[in-house]
């Protein structure tokens, strides 16, 4: 079917605070002419999900700066909507429909216990029908209460959830029970009780639970414990041991009649790809499926368990169909828009009405309806309603030699207008520093190309997406080659004359903070200035964190393996050696990196007389997820940016 792509007006309006307007097609488009607010915008549209039968979205939604849980009808229905706050202090995660008139929610929000703060995660039942909510185990008082296994496809009402009921590791209740909600009264019930050292559950499609993930000695150790239905008893099938690399084959599908199961691993050239094992045995039935180029990064499972496609990380972030008609379909969708990323966000049951997502690493994007039997892209909204669809700045992928000859790949952003000529320069490692970095909407790079600044976002050695063996390579090198490949960029950006080597500043945010820090400390001539988004100062202390983790000896010993020594790379230690002004930005509700690293790189550098400045948000978490935190967030390294390394 050919497909037309028709920006007809919205197929829904919200009463109480309208559609987002794009700017008038006079108006002055340009990057620069954004104000703060229009890049530190949240999303219109974060996420979207389509009812079994096609007729309603549920998703969450940035509304006056503002998360929401919306439920909205589609197709000129006259349902009335449904629109819930997030509660205060809660991030939402994972949302899901049960059936044609119930989602499901999960909320993470920092909570004290004890002495130490905990993110508790919770689900929240909502139906559309009513506009009531319900909580699901919420009476539980362990960290996670939460967990998804199973939505069963039937209509039916009721789900499989695994929760704790305490925070100890010494009690019973901490290793997770599996119980069978009912979404609309609360009402639970025990399936499988939780036994030592399982910390994690999976089910198939129908609600049989068949597997738990067993570990042992913080983490190093773990076990794979498996049945093939509900009526059999567990047994061990698998078992790893992770200081010799070793890792379980654990199952996302289970395939009918028997004991075969899809998983994801390395193939031989080290690339996540997917296969067919027999859990039993734990031998490999065949390949399904391995991308020409990248690896897997996820897979879409239809309601009825089979799979439909796969997530890669080649130069494209693609989708793999195995489906044909989806394939076609697809491959229709790419021609209709083929300046843009397409990809199909969510669909019904029966797979004939989809929300299908369009956006580019130059523009925040758009939703759209589609139903199959018209053929016809609908507009929805605009993801950014104040940036509206206009191309940004022009972003591109590159590749440039490290000293040693190892190629590394980078996202180069350059500011709309200009040419890339001698022009100032950004350097914005990423987090992790297991992640990469690609061609999707980054609103930090966006923002600061609107501000004139080249923005290089390179994926160094122990970046994941290139395969087991270019991660591999980042062991041992924190603060040493991992770093050299950050410097190595800058270079070659001032050699092809890219950048004016006068004026290049490094940013960076968690991972990428410590390696802003560590930037100015290890090459201190190379930067004009340095700011540090949520980042390390201290490995050392952060790796003693671990401590108290579930998994903590995992955590050490994965931190262990990428630096001999923690003292010699961490930026607390170098401070002598820096000579850039340094600006720090960290969320006091910020669980992931605590807050006290940066409030101890700003002491030990305001007593070394070392310029520096801090931004201390008092709600902030790691990911900056209210939107008045992202407008505090770019308004101060704009600021500090035009005082250190102004753009004209």
């Amino acid at each position: 079917m050919l497909l037309r792509l028709v920006v007809t007006a919205s197929l829904f309006v919200f009463p109480a605070f309208g559609q987002p307007v794009e700017a008038p097609a006079g108006a002055d488009a340009s990057p620069s002419a954004q104000p703060v607010e229009a890049f530190a915008s949240l999303p219109f549209v974060e996420r979207a999900e389509l009812s079994p039968d096609g007729t309603h979205m549920a998703g969450i939604f940035g509304v006056g700066g503002e998360q929401k849980i919306v439920i909205m009808p589609l197709m000129g229905r006259a349902t009335k909507p449904v629109i819930l706050g997030v509660p205060d202090g809660t991030q939402p995660g994972r949302m899901q429909w049960v059936n044609n008139d119930n989602i499901i929610v999960s909320l993470t929000g920092l909570q004290p216990i004890e002495t130490e703060r905990w993110y508790i995660t919770r689900l929240l039942a909502i139906n559309r029908l009513s506009g009531k909510y319900t909580k699901l185990l919420w009476d539980l008082n362990g960290q996670n209460a939460g967990d998804i296994l199973s939505v069963p496809n039937d209509g039916s009402n009721e789900i499989l959830v695994a929760g704790q009921s305490t925070i100890y590791t010494n009690m019973s209740g901490f290793w997770p029970t599996v119980y069978r909600v009912n979404v609309t009264n609360g009402k639970a019930r025990k399936v499988v009780i939780g036994r030592d050292g399982v910390l994690d559950w999976g089910a198939d499609h129908l609600g049989q639970v068949r597997i738990g993930l067993g570990f042992s000695d913080g983490g190093l150790t773990s076990r794979l414990i498996y049945r093939r239905s509900n009526d059999e008893a567990f047994r061990v099938v698998d078992k790893a041991n992770h200081k010799r690399d070793e890792v379980l084959s654990v199952p996302f599908l289970y395939l009918p009649g028997g004991d075969n199961a899809l998983v994801m691993r390395d193939n031989d050239a080290g690339r996540t790809s997917i296969f067919e094992v027999d859990l039993v045995k734990q031998q490999t039935v065949k390949t399904i499926f391995e991308p020409e180029q990248g690896e897997v990064e996820g897979a879409i499972i239809s309601d009825d368990g089979k799979l439909l496609g796969a997530y890669t990380t080649d130069k494209k972030n693609s989708i793999f169909w195995f489906d044909p008609d989806l394939a076609k379909l697809q491959a229709n969708l790419n021609k209709s828009v083929p300046s843009a990323r397409v990809y199909i966000e969510s669909m019904s049951a029966d797979q004939s009405k989809m929300l299908v997502r369009v956006d580019s690493a130059e523009t925040p994007g758009r939703i759209y309806f589609y139903d199959t039997k018209v053929g016809v892209l609908q507009k929805i909204a605009d993801v950014n309603g104040k940036l509206g669809s206009k191309k940004l700045s022009p972003v591109k992928l590159v590749l440039y030699k490290a000293r040693d000859g190892l190629e590394i790949e980078a996202v180069l952003t350059t500011p709309k207008g200009k040419d890339a000529k001698n022009l100032p320069f950004i350097v914005m490692p990423h987090g992790g520093p297991w992640a990469h970095d690609g061609l999707s909407y980054d609103y930090w790079a966006q923002f600061l190309a609107s501000r004139g600044y080249v923005v290089m976002q390179p994926n160094f050695r122990g970046s994941t997406g290139y395969g087991t063996p270019f991660l591999d390579k980042g062991k041992g090198q924190m603060g040493f080659a991992m770093q050299d490949d950050i410097t190595d960029g800058v270079k070659w950006a001032v050699d092809q004359g890219i950048a004016d080597p006068k004026r290049v500043c490094i940013v960076g945010a968690s991972y990428g903070g410590y390696a802003a820090m560590w930037g100015i400390a290890k090459d201190p001539d190379l930067y004009k200035c340095a700011i540090s988004i949520s980042g390390v100062a201290a490995l050392r202390r952060e790796v003693n964190d671990f401590g108290g983790k579930l998994r903590g000896n995992l955590y050490k010993m994965q931190w262990q393996e990428m630096t001999p020594d923690f003292n010699a790379v961490s930026p607390i230690n170098a401070i002598a050696r820096i000579k850039a002004p340094l600006l720090l930005i960290h969320g006091k509700r910020d669980v992931t990196v605590d807050h006290v690293q940066s409030a101890k790189m700003y002491s030990a550098m305001t007593k070394a007389g070392k310029a520096v400045e801090f931004v201390s948000l008092p709600l902030a978490d790691h990911y900056f997820a209210r939107q008045a935190d992202r407008v505090t967030l770019l308004s101060a390294m704009a600021q500090f940016l035009t005082k250190h390394n102004p753009a004209d």
